[in-house]
């Protein structure tokens, strides 16, 4: 079997999908995007389909080798991305050809579902409670919600009590048994993340996500010493050794993303190095069907597999949704806040390829806000 054809598709509203063809007429399906540079990282795919036309797509660790360290400059997010969608399609190519799904091709299933989170916005405390009620109703036990908007560097005691009180709003409907994580997304300075974190203890989040931006995550050790709740960080992270500092600085949380951090190869990777520091992985994933199912594919295969997210009814999703690009949705129901494990070959998805192609035809151009402070200063989004 070799591959014959690599080709990219911008799909609304804001994803990139590859399809990659082989001789034997099997195709694989994966998501390489970097949300805001898709067009950049479609050229580094078509880049990297130099080095694949006319090689055997089931030698999928060679091809990661190659594609990742085959130029002498390496790394970063496009690249990642780009390797990532890649990688994801040859696993699918590999599960379609022996007939059976990708978790079984990396050791067989160590659980029989996968417990799921949704997304909950809202600048108020009445919307956040809403959008969570709207969440439980889904069959969902656990949300995730950001701590803020626009933060200023120090923030004022209105912006903190802001935090307290959306996210006691969230508790209040979740109960005691329910769980709600924070994301920071980048958007404090490790001064005001220092004073939130033990405001917001009595509310046990289920985690604070990105408490820094990810350059500054030599800083992340200051805080996972001065709070008890647990800390996530890594959709801004591409492979091991990017996640080694943060997971020796004591986070509880590895959250790699399938379509940015090297695709299921390396992130299956990552998370054989998170156990070894007692570490959870919850993969990031706010992005599309292929994203998703890659994601899941890791999660039944690995011991130390936390929760997932996905990003069903998100406020990015503007146009289009998740499962909009799937012909058949069952496998990616929630029951009782789970999915079952997919048990389809590959990835365990079918996408329709004649949507794809369509929507392709005008694509789209979504690029990330641009915030500024008061005073005129960029502000981290």
């Amino acid at each position: 079997m070799r591959i014959t054809r690599i080709e990219t598709f911008l799909v609304p509203p804001r994803w990139l999908f590859v399809r990659v063809e082989t001789d034997s007429g099997i195709v694989g399906w994966g998501e390489p995007v970097v949300e805001g540079r898709s067009e950049t990282v479609r050229t580094a795919v078509e880049q990297l389909s130099e080095l694949l036309i006319g090689s055997d797509p089931l030698r999928i660790e060679d091809h990661w080798q190659v594609m990742t360290k085959g130029s002498f400059y390496r790394g970063g997010a496009i690249l990642a991305s780009a390797v990532a969608g890649i990688d994801q399609a040859l696993w699918d190519i590999h599960g379609k050809s022996l007939g059976v799904p990708v978790h079984q091709l990396l050791g067989g299933h160590v659980r029989d579902r996968i417990r799921m989170y949704g997304w909950v916005g809202g600048d108020e405390p009445a919307e956040i409670a809403d959008a969570v009620a709207a969440q439980l109703d889904e069959g969902l036990t656990a949300v995730k919600m950001n701590a803020s908007g626009r933060m200023s560097p120090l923030g004022s005691m209105a912006e903190i009590n802001g935090v307290v009180e959306r996210v006691a709003a969230a508790r209040e409907v979740l109960g005691p048994h329910r769980d709600v994580a924070v994301d920071f997304h980048g958007r404090f300075t490790l001064a005001n993340t220092r004073r939130v974190a033990p405001l917001l203890e009595p509310l046990h989040p289920f985690f604070l996500e990105e408490p820094t931006v990810p350059e500054n995550s030599h800083l992340i050790a200051g805080l996972t010493s001065a709070t008890t709740i647990p800390v996530a960080t890594g959709e801004r992270l591409y492979n091991r050794q990017e996640f080694l500092p943060v997971l020796q600085a004591g986070i509880a949380v590895a959250q790699p993303d399938l379509s940015h951090a090297g695709g299921i190869t390396e992130v299956r990777k990552i998370a054989s190095l998170a156990e070894t520091y007692d570490v959870q992985l919850a993969p990031h994933c706010p992005l599309g069907p292929l994203a998703l199912a890659s994601c899941l594919q890791v999660g039944f295969a690995t011991t130390n597999f936390l929760i997932q997210e996905q990003s069903i009814g998100i406020h990015y999703n503007q146009g289009a949704e998740v499962l909009d690009y799937v012909l058949d949705k069952t496998p990616l129901k929630f029951v009782n806040g789970y999915v079952e494990r997919m048990t389809a070959p590959g990835l365990g998805i079918e996408i329709d390829e004649a949507a794809v192609r369509r929507v392709d035809k005008s694509g789209h151009a979504w690029r990330s806000p641009v915030w500024r402070h008061d005073d005129g200063t960029y502000a981290e989004w």
